[in-house]
């Protein structure tokens, strides 16, 4: 009796061979099998009208302080040293209330207040929304990254970016629709983006900008023999074996998200070869960014979002440390140093979003997965530059663009910055409104699994509709 199927060895042969034609063994690890994404039930519904078509997440991995930033608190110098009060989540390692020694302004005709050390992102100060009454769950990176991330404090549900994809699928066909730049990989990496138990096509495409050559951003981009032509005959001849395999076994999920990773592998070779080349932008676009890697980041961002890339998240991660925005030892030196790249970077991206007329339709977030302490904390080895801790019951984020209100404060912390008091936002709520935003009502995004019913918010989650335009 003859098998007229496949075999496993030839299917196996075949994978080898035609997807070192295209590519795609390279890339389709490193897209863990993202493709165009389907449409799933839950986007069928007319949930509201869409105020953003994509999101830009300009992640500040390891947290900025809020008093030094968007929240003045002249209070500080008046305790100065004095010892906090109350509840702590962990005993103080300092010499207590420790004030910013940045000045603070009005800005704008709607007279945001804006640190000294946001000189550029003060020139923004009309389109910002700063939401001073942030809190979360807890103050440990690691928990507070995932809480962030994808509204769960353990890794083990879909990314943010992933329920967007999912929610609202992809508008372009030739890219992903969840791309994250990021310079190296912030602690839990992966889990950051992750799909989870979301099909496989809604896994964030992670892009490490350490070398900006569009061969080293997207691997195997180009095939060192093959033409396009002859590519394309071979994902043909692979796509039919493997449907021959799946009408003989049943249809996998995991099988078919690998199909329309390759398939996407062979689209991206022309397109991504254009989109991550910011080598093609004017010496002047570059500098107005900033030659740093979270400027050209920002700007790689940039020609995503105008290629209708639906959720790209820019994390700021430097070379050999996973949490930049870390500043448990010189708080003020370090906040100099961040802030300058981060401020000159993420306000050209929204100026060049807004005079491309990209802002109206582009939400950017910007901001860490918490703040930092109000008091201070001392490094036993150089107490004169004394830093400060992980703090999640008060801190700040902006939004600008994708329908928010510009030049709005938000709610705000009491007198030292220790606690968010007024019109308080949680993660949850910050995730609603997201979706919000995207026309998506985070109550009936769902999808099914283990016996189930699964959402970003979970039980969780109002959205803030004072800060919507």
């Amino acid at each position: 009796m003859t098998d007229d199927r496949p075999s496993l060895y030839s299917r196996r042969h075949m994978l080898q061979r035609a997807g070192a034609g295209i590519g795609a063994l390279g890339l389709a690890g490193m897209m863990s099998a993202h493709g165009r994404a389907a449409t799933p039930a839950a986007s069928r519904i007319a949930h509201l009208p869409a105020r953003a078509k994509r999101v830009i997440f300009l992640f500040m991995n390891g947290a900025p302080s809020h008093v030094d930033t968007f929240d003045p608190k002249p209070q500080l110098a008046k305790h100065q040293g004095q010892q906090p009060s109350g509840d702590l989540y962990r005993k103080t390692k300092g010499n207590g209330y420790m004030p910013s020694p940045f000045k603070f302004a009005r800005h704008g005709d709607s007279g945001l207040v804006m640190s000294e050390l946001l000189p550029n992102l003060s020139q923004c100060a009309d389109d910002l929304c700063v939401i001073k009454s942030m809190y979360t769950d807890v103050p440990n990176h690691e928990p507070g990254l995932l809480l962030m991330h994808s509204g769960h404090i353990q890794p083990t549900r879909p990314s943010l970016g992933s329920w967007a994809s999912y929610g609202l699928g992809s508008e372009n066909e030739n890219l992903p629709g969840f791309v994250v730049i990021s310079p190296g990989r912030p602690v839990v990496g992966p889990q950051l983006w992750s799909n989870a138990f979301l099909p496989g096509e809604h896994q964030g495409t992670a892009v490490d900008t350490n070398d900006l050559a569009v061969d080293k951003l997207v691997a195997n981009i180009r095939h060192p023999r093959f033409t396009r032509a002859a590519q394309h005959k071979q994902l043909e001849l692979w796509r039919r074996l493997n449907e021959l395999h799946a009408d003989a076994h049943g249809r996998e999920a995991k099988l078919e998200a690998h199909i329309k990773a390759m398939e996407l592998a062979f689209k991206m070779q022309v397109e991504a070869s254009d989109a991550f080349d910011v080598s093609k932008e004017s010496d002047a676009t570059r500098d107005w960014y900033g030659r740093t890697l979270f400027g050209q980041s920002c700007l790689l961002a940039r020609r995503l979002a105008e290629r209708d890339v639906r959720f790209i998240e820019v994390c700021y991660v430097d070379r050999g440390n996973k949490q930049p925005w870390d500043t448990h030892k010189d708080n003020n030196g370090r906040h100099r140093t961040l802030c300058r790249d981060s401020d000159q970077a993420s306000a050209a991206l929204i100026m060049d979003l807004k005079q491309r007329g990209l802002l109206d339709d582009t939400l950017v977030i910007w901001g860490g997965e918490f703040g930092r302490t109000p008091y201070s904390q001392m490094d036993k080895n150089n107490k004169s530059k004394p830093g400060r801790d992980h703090h999640h019951t008060g801190f700040s984020m902006f939004l600008a663009g994708g329908g928010t209100k510009g030049g709005l404060g938000y709610g705000e912390t009491d007198d030292f910055g220790m606690n968010a008091v007024t019109n308080r936002v949680h993660v949850h709520d910050l995730h609603a409104t997201i979706l919000h935003l995207l026309g998506i009502d985070h109550d009936k995004l769902t999808y099914r699994y283990s016996g189930r019913d699964f959402r970003l918010t979970d039980v969780h989650g109002t959205v803030v509709n004072d800060i919507v335009g």
